[in-house]
């Protein structure tokens, strides 16, 4: 059985931060705790993906929605999904303090496997699956 909340925010830096509540909020009604590895790599990612979305993705003036589901296994797959076509493209960070350019390495190392799908002519949505 699986288990999934899905929800809308504004392109808003303050989104950011209920994305996290939100998602927590939903790990832990289904059992997830803070010291499993899967519920901090879930919230990381949420984060990374809301806001990578008001940094790039986002058509102004319009939401971006960040689904998790919670599968029977206690693995986690995470879709954020935005009204821009641009797909994500790796930036390089070279300097140690850089505080952007790191998501998709971050995405690359945490998660067992993500990509992108196209939502029509009018956005995508970037998944993520991360491991129980």
């Amino acid at each position: 059985m699986s288990r999934r909340d899905a929800f809308r925010l504004p392109p808003h830096p303050a989104s950011i931060p209920l994305a996290r509540t939100r998602v927590r909020e939903h790990l832990a009604a289904w059992g997830h705790t803070a010291d499993r590895g899967v519920f901090d790599d879930t919230v990381l990612l949420v984060s990374e993906l809301a806001t990578n979305a008001i940094l790039h993705g986002v058509v102004v003036e319009r939401e971006f929605e960040v689904a998790v589901t919670v599968l029977a296994d206690g693995s986690c797959f995470i879709e954020v999904s935005d009204d821009s076509p641009a797909e994500p493209a790796p930036r390089t960070s070279d300097a140690w303090d850089d505080e952007s350019g790191r998501g998709l390495r971050l995405l690359d190392t945490v998660a067992q496997a993500w990509g992108v799908r196209r939502r029509g002519r009018y956005g995508k949505t970037v998944w993520a699956l991360v491991r129980g």
